[in-house]
């Protein structure tokens, strides 16, 4: 099991080391990697379909190591491994480009909100696909004037017998363009309040009346999708846990989805690359490069800091919602603070196309968006501090 956070000195400082299984994980896991990759490849920089391809044909070779869901039970298909290991994983794929695309919120949120509320058949059904990596999910929750705030849905879900009739839109959806299901957030109760009457459905995209349509943006292509929602029937075996309660759910799974991506691990390697870059043209006798540099680095390594101490409480069997909303606006700021210092060291080259400071400026770009926008983590943290609701 994981060494975890080490306290000393009569709990002054703390301390945090791997076990010698976790260490042997790693190196087998980026010896894999390695051999796989060769080359840091950025997956996202392919075009979407042949993206999708190479990803699902990557991560089967994951599942078939039990490298896909390792931190799962046994019985839907994981190794019931501590969630360090998943976290290994986080940390090495985004290494690497994070070759398993979409996977990662299928084995981060999506898989674990169905062995939370899913019914028999839904578990034997979709955990089966999803540790064997033979299927891509989107999720359906930002909308047009609903973007991080959740609750404020519009989509709606009206019961008709045995089937619910799905209407409205869903905005910012990524993977939608190749993705089999649809993690959807519908409202069943327009007269509850705001965080009440919200029910989760497991949504084919292939079913009559869903329309995908691309955005564009200053991001790869088929980052972003426009998913239409039009009289949709779906069979109330679609629904996730009770009707009224998916909220609820999707409330405990958020803070897997906050530390899905090791942004922190990625954004220090682009820093590398940058320090590299500076160092080839003599730059790194000059205090003030080192002085930028350093900026960054301290703001990578907080992230990671705090990222592990949300895995700790969840090791431990707590809840780190807060712990995931601190973590989730300093991974923001590091990648932020790499983007910034990518284009002050770099100059009129950082312009150019794919430069390093190019690259970093689309994951800072998105950074402050993507799993819930910076400023609603904020909003969230102040009604914690102040004790209000809402």
């Amino acid at each position: 099991m994981c060494s975890g956070w080490k306290h000393v000195d009569k709990g002054e400082r703390v301390h945090f080391d791997y076990s010698d299984e976790e260490l042997s994980f790693r190196k087998e896991l980026k010896g894999f990697l390695d051999g796989e990759l060769p080359v840091y490849f950025e997956f996202f920089d392919l075009p979407q379909q042949e993206r999708f391809d190479r990803s699902m044909e990557f991560v089967k070779k994951l599942a078939a190591r039990g490298w896909l869901t390792p931190a799962w039970p046994v019985e839907y298909g994981g190794s019931a491994h501590a969630p360090w290991q998943q976290m290994i994983l986080s940390e090495e794929m985004i290494a690497h480009g994070e070759p398993r695309t979409g996977q990662y919120m299928n084995v981060n949120w999506i898989g674990p909100a169905i062995i939370l509320a899913g019914t028999p058949e839904q578990k034997e059904y979709h955990l089966t696909r999803i540790s064997n990596g033979n299927v891509v999910w989107c999720q359906g929750f930002s909308e047009p004037d609903a973007g991080s705030d959740l609750a404020a849905l519009r989509t709606s879900a009206v019961r008709d017998g045995d089937e619910y009739v799905i209407n409205g839109e869903k905005i910012w959806t990524s993977n939608a363009g190749v993705a089999e299901f649809c993690f959807l957030l519908a409202r069943t109760n327009s007269e509850a309040r705001k965080q009440e009457g919200i029910s989760i459905f497991l949504v084919p995209t292939a079913t009559p009346g869903v329309e995908v349509g691309d955005i564009d943006a200053v991001v790869h292509p088929g980052a972003f999708h426009h998913v239409v929602f039009t009289d949709v029937r779906v069979p109330a075996s679609c629904r996730l846990g009770p009707e009224n309660e998916g909220f609820t759910i999707v409330r405990k799974l958020l803070a897997n989805e906050r530390v899905g991506v090791a942004r922190y691990h990625r954004a220090a390697g682009y820093l590398d690359r940058v320090a590299k870059w500076c160092d080839e043209r003599g730059l790194l006798d000059d205090s003030s490069v080192i002085e930028t540099l350093a900026h960054a680095r301290v703001a990578c390594d907080a992230a990671r800091v705090l990222v592990y101490q949300v895995w700790d409480e969840r090791t431990r069997g707590l809840h780190p919602d807060e712990s995931a909303w601190v973590y989730r606006t300093a991974a923001v700021n590091a990648e932020r603070a790499v983007s910034e210092a990518a284009f002050k060291l770099m100059g009129a080259e950082a312009l150019v196309r794919h430069s390093h400071a190019d690259n970093q400026f689309e994951w800072a770009t998105t950074a402050g968006i993507a799993g819930g926008s910076y400023e609603m983590q904020l909003n969230s943290l102040a009604r914690v501090l102040l004790g209000t609701k809402g």
